[in-house]
Parts: C-alpha cells; sequence; structure tokens
C-alpha cells in the first residue's frame, strides 16, 4: 500500500513539473540552498555523509575497500573554474542551457550537491583531472556523476552517448560508418540544424592501441566531436565534407582536405572564407568518404527543447513516458504495456527524398549501474511497432496486437542501457510494445519519441470501467430446495455471518478436485458480507446469500475457463482476460497491484484468490459509483472518511 501511495505521489508531482528543466530535484533530498545556509550558520564546511569519502564511495570490486588501487581521500581547496586555454574550457551557451549541476536521470533532472573531498593517490587525483594544476572543475563534476550512479566504479565502461544523454537529457542514435545508410550524410546536417552532439571514434583492437596515433594522425579509441558538415564544390565538382574536432586541440588529420592541403585550392574564394579550414587548433575538415573509411562509429544526441537556448535551431518535436516490466503481468514480449503514436504531417525537406514521417524512439531501462554493485545484470530490451487502426481505448487483450507483423522494431534485443533506432513510416496510427526478450524480468524503463513534426503520443491504456451484473431476485423466487439448504446452515436467526460464510464456503471448495485454494479467510468473507449485505445487518439473508451464491458459480465458471493447463490454478498472465471476462476493465497500473496482492511466488492465483479479487473490485467500484455523485470520474475525501473506508 504504501508503495503504491509512493508512485502515485512521484507521478502527481510529474504532472506539476517537477524533474523538469525548470524544476529539477535535489538529489537525495539535499537543498543547495537550505546546506549553505546551514554551514553559513555554523561557520562549518560542508561535509555529505550520503557520499562520504570512504571506500564504498569510491567502488565495490576494483575499486573495493580492499582493492590495492585505491587508497584514502585527500581533502583540497579547488576553484571550480579557472581562466585557461585548455582543451578542458568548451563554451557550450548556444548549445544547451547552463545548469551544470544538474543531471538528467531516466527522465527527471535532478540537482546534486557534493563537498570538495576529492579522492587522491601519492598526492594526485586518482581519477578525471585537468593539465592546469589548479583546475578542479572537471574532476568536481566527476565527482557529482558518480554520487548519482552510486559509486565512482559504477562509472566504468560507460559510452559516449551515456554521457552525452545524461549531461543533455537528449536522446543518442548510432551508426557503425561501415554500414552507413546511404542518406547519413544528410541526417548529419539536420541533426546539425537542430543543435545535436555528435561524437564519433574509431575502433580498436586491442587495449595496446588505445590513444594510438595513425599514419595520417588521427587517434585510435578516442572521443572526436563532429561540428560541421558542408558541401563544397571543388573545381566545380560538389565535395561533401565534415568538420571534425580533437578535444585534445592538437594532433590533426593529415589527409586531403586537412589544414592548408592543396584540395582547397581548388575551392572558391566565398567558399572556402565560410568554412574557416587553416586554423591550427585541433579542428579539420575532411572528405566525408574518407570519414565513412577512416572512422568506425558515429553518435548523434538529439535534444530535448527544453534544452535548447539559441532561436537559430530547429526543434524536435518530444514525449517521453515511464513504465515498468513486473513478472507475473506485464514482462516479456506479451507484456500489455503498449504506448500509441499518431503521426499526421510529413517531414519537411526528407533526407532521402521520399515523403515519410521520421521519428526517433528510445528505451531505456533504468539504474544499470547501481545495480551493478550487487552483481545483477542488465535486461535484454527492444521493441516492436505495430500499425494501430483503432479507437483510443481499444480492448487490449495479451495478443491482440501480436498477432499482426510489426511493421518496424528495433535493430537489436541487446542487454545495454537503452535501445534506440530512427524510423520513417507514412502518415497514421501505430502502437509501439517495449518489453523484455525473456518472460519474467522485471524492471522499470523510460520509452522516449523525437519526431521531426509534431506527434501525438500516449501511453495506450483501456479506461478503468466496471460492468457486472447485479441480480434482482425476491424471497419468492428462491428455489424451495436451496432455501431448505440456508435454513439448515444458517441456524436460529435464518442469517449467515461472516464467521459462518468462512466454514460454509471451505466446505464446498473443499470437496472440489478441479481447483486448488487455500481456503476462504475470515477478511475475505466480511468483504463478502459487506458487498451483498443490503439491509445492514452485517449477515447474508436468504436473498443476498443466493445472490453470493449465483457469483460464486459465475467465477467458477470464468476460473476454470482460463485455467488452460487444468492446474487448478489460473497463471497471473491470463488474469487480465479472466476479470475482462468477469466484468471488470482495468489498465496495467492496476493490474500490476493486482498480480503482487494475490499470486503467489510462482505467479499463480488459486481461487479463494480469485474471488477474493473480484469480490474487492466490486465493491471498490460500488464505493467508488456511491460517492462520485456528479459522475465526473474523481471523488474527494477528507481523511475520516479515508480512514473508515480504508480499514472496513
Amino acid at each position: 500500500m504504501a508503495n503504491v501511495a509512493t508512485h502515485m505521489a512521484r507521478r502527481k508531482a510529474r504532472d506539476d513539473g517537477e524533474g523538469t528543466n525548470e524544476r529539477a530535484i535535489p538529489f537525495n533530498k539535499q537543498d543547495f540552498q537550505t546546506l549553505r545556509d546551514q554551514c553559513l550558520r555554523s561557520r562549518a564546511l560542508f561535509c555529505d555523509d550520503t557520499f562520504p569519502a570512504q571506500p564504498d564511495s569510491l567502488g565495490y570490486n576494483q575499486l573495493g575497500r580492499y582493492s590495492p588501487k585505491t587508497r584514502a581521500w585527500c581533502g583540497r581547496d579547488p576553484r571550480s573554474f579557472v581562466q585557461t586555454h585548455s582543451s578542458f574550457s568548451v563554451e557550450r551557451k548556444e548549445r544547451t542551457s547552463a545548469k551544470e549541476p544538474w543531471f538528467w536521470q531516466y527522465g527527471e533532472w535532478v540537482d546534486v550537491v557534493i563537498d570538495d573531498r576529492l579522492p587522491t593517490k601519492d598526492g594526485k587525483l586518482l581519477f578525471v583531472h585537468s593539465a592546469e594544476g589548479s583546475e578542479f572543475w572537471s574532476a568536481l563534476l566527476e565527482k557529482a556523476y558518480a554520487k548519482v550512479n552510486g559509486s565512482y566504479e559504477a562509472l566504468s565502461g560507460g559510452s559516449t552517448t551515456e554521457g552525452f544523454e545524461d549531461f543533455t537529457g537528449g536522446i543518442s542514435e548510432i551508426y557503425e560508418l561501415s554500414k552507413a545508410p546511404p542518406f547519413l550524410f544528410k541526417i548529419i546536417q539536420k541533426a546539425l540544424s537542430r543543435g545535436s552532439l555528435l561524437g564519433c571514434s574509431i575502433d580498436i583492437t586491442s587495449a595496446n592501441e588505445t590513444e594510438a596515433i595513425t599514419r595520417q594522425k588521427l587517434v585510435k579509441g578516442h572521443a572526436y566531436s563532429l561540428t560541421a558538415a558542408e558541401e563544397v564544390h571543388l573545381h566545380g565538382t560538389p565535395v561533401q565534407l565534415v568538420r571534425i574536432r580533437n578535444p585534445w586541440g592538437q594532433v590533426e588529420w593529415t589527409g586531403p582536405w586537412s589544414d592548408n592541403s592543396r584540395e582547397w585550392d581548388g575551392v572558391r574564394p566565398d567558399e572556402k572564407a565560410k568554412l574557416d579550414y587553416s586554423a591550427d587548433d585541433g579542428e579539420f575538415w575532411m572528405a566525408y568518404s574518407d570519414f565513412l573509411r577512416q572512422y568506425s562509429k558515429l553518435e548523434i544526441c538529439n535534444l530535448t527543447p527544453d534544452t535548447l537556448t539559441s532561436p537559430e535551431v530547429g526543434r524536435w518535436s518530444h514525449c517521453q513516458f515511464e513504465g515498468t516490466w513486473m513478472v507475473g503481468s506485464t514482462a516479456g514480449a506479451a507484456g500489455t504495456t503498449r504506448f500509441q503514436i499518431r503521426l499526421d504531417d510529413v517531414d519537411d525537406d526528407p533526407h532521402d527524398g521520399e515523403d515519410g514521417c521520421s521519428f526517433l524512439v528510445g528505451l531505456m531501462q533504468k539504474d544499470g549501474r547501481k545495480e551493478r554493485r550487487f552483481g545483477r545484470d542488465l535486461n535484454t530490451i527492444g521493441f516492436a511497432i505495430y500499425e494501430y487502426k483503432g479507437r483510443s481505448n481499444v480492448h487490449l487483450g495479451p495478443d491482440v496486437l501480436l498477432r499482426q507483423r510489426a511493421v518496424a522494431n528495433s535493430s537489436t534485443f541487446i542487454n545495454m542501457r537503452e535501445v534506440c533506432d530512427r524510423f520513417k513510416l507514412p502518415p497514421g496510427e501505430y502502437a509501439i510494445v517495449p518489453s523484455t526478450f525473456e518472460p519474467h524480468k522485471k524492471g522499470s524503463f523510460i520509452l522516449r519519441v523525437f519526431s521531426e513534426k509534431q506527434a501525438a503520443a500516449s501511453p495506450m491504456e483501456e479506461d478503468i470501467n466496471a460492468d457486472v451484473d447485479e441480480l434482482k431476485i425476491k424471497d419468492s423466487d428462491v428455489d424451495p430446495h436451496f432455501k431448505h439448504l440456508f435454513m439448515q446452515i444458517a441456524g436460529n436467526d435464518s442469517e449467515i455471518s461472516a464467521a459462518e460464510l468462512v466454514q460454509i464456503l471451505n466446505r464446498v471448495v473443499s470437496q472440489r478436485t478441479d481447483i486448488k485454494t487455500d481456503g476462504f479467510g475470515l477478511e475475505t468473507c466480511r468483504q463478502i458480507v459487506s458487498l451483498f449485505d443490503s439491509d445492514g445487518s452485517a449477515k447474508l439473508g436468504l436473498v443476498e446469500f443466493h445472490l453470493l451464491w449465483e457469483k460464486i458459480q459465475r467465477y467458477l465458471e470464468v476460473f476454470k475457463s482460463y485455467d488452460s493447463d487444468k492446474s487448478g490454478t489460473m497463471s497471473s498472465h491470463e488474469l487480465r482476460g479472466a476479470l475482462t471476462e468477469a466484468g471488470f476493465q482495468l489498465n496495467s497500473a492496476v493490474l500490476e497491484v493486482i498480480v503482487a496482492r494475490y499470486a503467489d511466488a510462482e505467479f499463480a492465483i488459486d481461487f479463494d484468490c480469485f474471488v477474493s479479487c473480484l469480490i474487492r473490485l466490486e465493491l471498490l467500484f460500488k464505493i467508488f459509483k456511491t460517492l462520485d455523485k456528479k459522475s465526473a470520474g474523481k471523488i474527494e475525501l477528507d481523511v475520516q472518511q479515508w480512514l473508515c473506508l480504508g480499514i472496513n
């Protein structure tokens, strides 16, 4: 119950704008202004007890407590920034908002507070450091990033795309240049026009090749940035060029189109003047064809509209959603967590010359680096896209979409933090189904969609509804044989209490071999009495008990029809269909709570749990309908009403 309340509170906070670029969430609930005021009052330096200068903050294995690679932390008095011309001092005001202490973490911006104690060994910083001895901003930024991820060791094995995304909130796509799509140059130009960040690198085949310099002065295993893509004319013939930057600020490409190479002599002076090709600053031009041959990988981080400040760059349309894979309900390829997207407008200036709607889909699983400490691996994840020609609130059985062929898929199912792909489809409505490759794998995820034109997207869920038959009979309609049996079991007061109902129901189900049950409990029978007690006696009379008996017979038919393997229990994956047949239309969020409440460790549901679930649902719908006097779909309770309902 508390977990559900916490989840609902977080969802409301997000709806109110918390976690956006304008309202970052204080990480670990540490508010910078409050902490600063406390330190000023006490005249003491801030010491961060949530990320202390202790071995656990360094790591858990290679950087663990007893690792010979690490030693005690050392306090320093660093300056956060020094005026310098080193390659670390990069101005990016035209690209992103200046929010240096913020990180994007799984759909939310977080504000991280740190102290200035940095890990050292033999008097030198252990990790990131600047060539300028008194410049520490990069080490402090690294510490904040390590804090977010749980430790310094959790940062090992990172990728350019993860850094791109966590520092900008963007979505990254990766291109293997040996298999570059035919219109990649146009994609690069469009990305640059939207303020995207582009990185490229040359793969290494062994650790010995790291930072090795090729004959034409390219560095292997090194993160370059791609900063421009232009077309010039060499003696009248068009040539595609890309501009690459080495963050070292030196060591430049010496091949064709490098600084002062003879190719520039054949370019018109006005074109040469625009390209600024001769500065010795680590930035250089090269032919796009050479770029494809020399480099191995291109990574593009497409930025969200709220991180771009320049009015001169284009904007993606962007939306994101949170979801979970719950074992027993929504995990696996047949899961029911789905999202719909409606594409109405085709691209302007399509990169391949053909009409269509371009969009990116990124599926990211949460908290993978933090889980490493506990030896947990990332799930293997991916997604499929189906054409969806239907209503906004269509009934989604477990296979309603999966019976048709997907119109597009993620390029692979992979155990990485994120899988992201670019698609181009005709205008229409589509359903995106994110899933784990293996069934029975739990996890939380973020699904993001970036589209060239405005696109409507939303979780693909059913309306929550109940259409339960309300049986109405009179005393005279009750079969005489049933009435005789009732009088035998009801006793002198001709009514059945919750305690008596426990004995009656358990006596009946114990005689059946086609269902499994642990027996009805007193709490379930109290709820049954509460639902069927029409005269407020807290007991069931003849008509009330007859209605209950009819209801249980109906529930038994539904239960047996969904016990596909005749085991006497129902799989939790079959529960949605059974609930629908019983008259309840529920979404995935409610289904997850039901499975957690009523399924056993093997995700099986026995008959008494099934009946208890249905009775509880019917009672809740009945209470809500009574209180929702205006049929607005919302009710308001004071604390007394809430407590009375919760305890009842």
